[in-house]
């Protein structure tokens, strides 16, 4: 079976949501609560890659960082984006399911069943 991992805010009613969908179908992920262990630059580019996504789409755009940060700016790039995901973890949305060379935002949580084995 491929290994899952979920990047996970236990805080957030739709990250715990996905859990629970995981552990309803006995399946354990490796937990990572970014906010504790944020990734790092190389670990979002590799997220975003298995998303398909720009950075801008990771970003939680109502987030007081967003606005503090200037995040809207158009003229930033995919440098200046993933740098302030790491260095402001909340930045990034959540939660994500990674399943091998795949990976979903669980938003709606039911979305993380998309990807699974």
């Amino acid at each position: 079976m491929t290994d899952l991992t979920l990047y996970h805010n236990p805080r957030c009613s739709k990250s715990r949501s996905a859990l629970d969908l995981l552990e309803a179908r006995g399946l354990t992920p490796q937990v990572v609560r970014y906010l504790e262990t944020p990734p790092s630059a190389a670990t979002l580019r590799d997220l975003l890659a298995k998303l398909g996504i720009a950075p801008r789409a990771l970003l939680r755009s109502g987030e007081e960082e967003y606005r503090s940060l200037g995040l809207a700016d158009p003229t930033l790039d995919d440098d200046a984006l993933i740098a302030a995901m790491v260095a402001h973890p909340r930045l990034i949305e959540r939660p994500i399911l990674v399943a091998g060379e795949r990976a979903v935002i669980g938003r709606p949580p039911e979305a993380i069943l998309e990807i699974l084995p």
